[in-house]
């Protein structure tokens, strides 16, 4: 039962943070991945208690893997890395032709238990969610040479 509860947890959906920022990019310029929580749902270390058969059951998701998809057929992952925002961000990606696409990241949430303010055990197995897709335009540019 407890495992059938974790499955059913509202896990929190992982949000995908660019940059550059605003949907566009260009060709051969690194593209910066960041995993952002958001408000709604369980993100990992927070505990989403309930009851079952007269028993408190606490219920913590934990971090067990992240993988980026980014949309052009490539993956970074599965890492335990949120990412970061530019320069200083791990996870990056060079699109090499222009396109439209929709990168998204997964999740593979772990757990943890405990009965009745007990101590945490590890739940056996995994739960993947997928978070929403962020449109992004690749774009190429030109460069030109003018003479005063």
């Amino acid at each position: 039962m407890i495992l059938e509860r974790f499955h059913r947890t509202d896990f929190a959906l992982p949000e995908m943070v660019i940059q550059p920022p605003d949907g566009q990019t260009l060709v051969n310029l690194p593209v910066y991945f960041q995993l952002s929580w958001p408000e709604a749902g369980f993100e990992p270390g927070e505990v989403d208690t309930t009851t079952i058969v007269g028993h408190e059951v606490r219920i913590r998701p934990t971090l067990a893997g992240v993988t980026y998809h980014t949309g052009d057929g490539a993956s970074v992952g599965p890492t335990t890395s949120l990412g970061g925002p530019y320069p200083t961000g791990d996870i990056t990606h060079e699109y090499s032709r222009a396109a439209q696409v929709t990168p998204y990241i997964s999740v593979e949430y772990g757990g943890e238990v405990s009965v009745d303010g007990g101590a945490w055990s590890v739940i056996p197995g995994s739960a993947t969610v997928e978070g929403p897709g962020s449109p992004l335009q690749v774009l190429t540019s030109e460069n030109r040479l003018y003479t005063n």
